[in-house]
């Protein structure tokens, strides 16, 4: 079954926790701190994988979580790293936050590995908060947490070529007799129903890839019918031919099909002035040999209106393959002037960033009587000493400012916090100055 859109919950690792411990050895009655850091989370990527074509592996599976690091231990030794987690998708799978809607990578063109979450970096062990005044620290940063989102998997066919008309038109015909391609073919409305890919090989000229994009019919940008549900494949062909049946043999009016698609097409956004367009009036060998040349000529009639526009029309039979030599090898050249590569859809929406924002912001601010220092504390003041070097002049001047434009000078003031008292921020201490 083909499946060409997914929604799955990505979870990447939580980062292990440090460790509190200190040297007992015979002869060190007290010797310093030796836990270990945690191991960091594994991390969430999505790769390419040539052999598969749907995304119908994730219809049964709705969540996917990398593996979380191990807490840090005693004896200075560190937790061992969460494995990764790498979900393979069809070439041509947009990733997008199901959430905003928004692209966060297309697995096309180079993108053959994309880190999508990166893992909750391990916590330090208190080894590291060991200072002059405080030898014997009781604290170890805890791991980072691990960062989940819903995803939107989308899958666009990637082809150079797009073959677009009402049902039963002969595209499938068509994409059979000028490719290695095995549509079924049979007189059933939506009888192709997912998107098919055939490689047209051309003698002393490039060949191409083209897509039979299931039939459309009117009200198709509305989901009406099985349209919708394809009329994004169509985004990332360079090139389309319309297939037309010009002999009206199930009733319709040739020139009002191709201005029902064309209307369609332009509905869902597709911008037929920048794609270049070329109709194939098929099933000519069905049209009355009285009618042919003369003004009643449906392929006449479709000449006449399209290619004062600009717009090339060729009169084919897929069923016989008059025409379809000519047509092909048109196709071929016209492509071999348009501006190669894939489209790629950009980024819109980085996890990394975006999701640092929905994490809790909050923080409480005590008085630890004991060790007789002021205690500040929560997600928002672990987030930010995750990626604040305070070691650094410009780290310590980044925690002066955060302290004060997120209300901590006052809410230490107001518990009665004065000029030189001791602020502790998870292990690291500071002297408190207004």
């Amino acid at each position: 079954m083909f499946v060409d859109k997914a929604r799955i919950i990505i979870a990447s690792g939580k980062g292990g926790d440090g460790h509190i411990s200190f040297r007992r050895e015979k002869f060190v009655p007290n010797g310093g701190p030796d836990g270990g850091d945690g191991g960091n989370g594994g991390s969430v990527y999505f790769a390419v994988d040539e052999g598969l074509n749907t995304l119908g592996e994730f219809r049964h599976r709705a969540r996917y979580s990398a593996q979380n690091g191990e807490d840090g231990g005693k004896r200075n030794c560190s937790g061992k790293k969460g494995e990764d987690l790498i979900i393979k998708v069809p070439e041509g799978t947009v990733i997008r936050d199901f959430q905003s809607g928004k692209v966060i990578a297309d697995m096309s063109g180079d993108n053959r590995l994309v880190r999508i979450l990166e893992g909750g970096h391990g916590g330090n062990g208190n080894q590291h908060y060991a200072t002059s005044t405080m030898q014997a620290p009781k604290y170890a940063q805890p791991g980072q947490p691990s960062r989940e989102i819903e995803v939107q998997l989308e899958l666009k066919v990637i082809a150079d070529v797009g073959l677009v008309g009402f049902p039963n038109v002969g595209k499938s015909t068509l994409l059979s007799v000028v490719s290695n391609a095995k549509p079924e073919i049979a007189n059933y409305h939506f009888t192709t129903l997912s998107p098919i890919l055939g490689v047209v090989d051309l003698d002393d000229a490039p060949g191409f890839v083209m897509a039979d994009i299931p039939g459309l019919i009117e009200g198709a940008a509305d989901g009406k019918g099985l349209g919708h549900e394809f009329l994004a494949h169509i985004e990332r062909c360079k090139l389309l031919i319309h297939v037309v049946d010009a002999s009206g043999s199930e009733g319709r009016d040739p020139l009002d099909d191709i201005e029902k698609i064309n209307a369609e097409l332009d509905r869902y956004d597709i911008d037929l002035t920048k794609k270049e367009q070329i109709i194939a009036c098929n099933k000519t060998d069905l049209i009355p040999d009285d009618l042919r040349d003369t003004e009643l000529d449906p392929v006449r009639e479709i000449r006449q209106k399209y290619e004062p526009e600009g717009i090339r029309v060729f009169e084919i039979s897929a069923a016989t393959g008059r025409g379809v030599r000519e047509l092909m090898y048109y196709v071929s050249s016209e492509l071999s002037k348009i501006p190669g590569g894939t489209r790629i859809f950009e980024p819109e929406f980085n996890p990394d960033t975006e999701l640092s924002v929905r994490i809790d912001g909050s923080f409480t601010v005590t008085y630890d009587k004991d060790e007789d220092m002021y205690v500040v504390e929560g997600p928002k003041i672990e987030r930010m000493l995750g990626y604040t070097n305070l070691e650094t002049e410009k780290g310590l001047a980044f925690l002066q400012k955060f302290i004060e434009e997120n209300g901590i000078n006052d809410k230490l003031k107001e518990l009665g916090c004065r000029e030189g008292d001791t602020v502790r921020l998870y292990g690291h201490t500071f002297s408190f100055y207004e």
